[in-house]
């Protein structure tokens, strides 16, 4: 694992820590959107980490397809996952200034993906 992988799976390990603190909040995310929005925000944080921790473990040499089309996942779910964030702003769930912060923490996990993929594929 590379300085540059294990930093992009640290902020990954990070933005799920955020979302479960934010989304557990019942004062933030009231009980109607606990089955439905939570969850699914949830979910979205675990599999971004889940599957740039996998794509750390496939090898490079033998397997560079299948490391960077797991990449990929992970950026396609950050790009659900900050969909959802701009939902629960629009909602009246999040203040702009919240979802700009968490939006970030996204966004740099995003594209450190896309950073780490580009050179995958090099």
């Amino acid at each position: 694992m590379s300085d540059t992988d294990l930093k992009v799976v640290i902020k990954a390990k990070e933005l799920m820590k955020h979302t479960y603190v934010l989304t557990s909040n019942p004062n933030r995310y009231p009980k109607k959107y606990r089955h439905s929005l939570v969850d699914r925000l949830q979910l979205k944080s675990m599999d971004i980490y889940e599957n740039l921790m996998e794509a750390n473990r496939i090898s490079n040499i033998t397997d560079k397809k299948l490391r960077c089309e797991t990449i990929t996942k992970a950026i396609t779910l950050c790009d659900e996952l900050l969909t959802y964030i701009e939902l629960s702003m629009e909602l009246g769930i999040l203040n702009a200034k919240s979802a700009e912060y968490w939006s970030k923490m996204v966004s740099d996990v995003k594209y450190m993906s896309i950073a780490w993929r580009t050179k995958e594929k090099k």
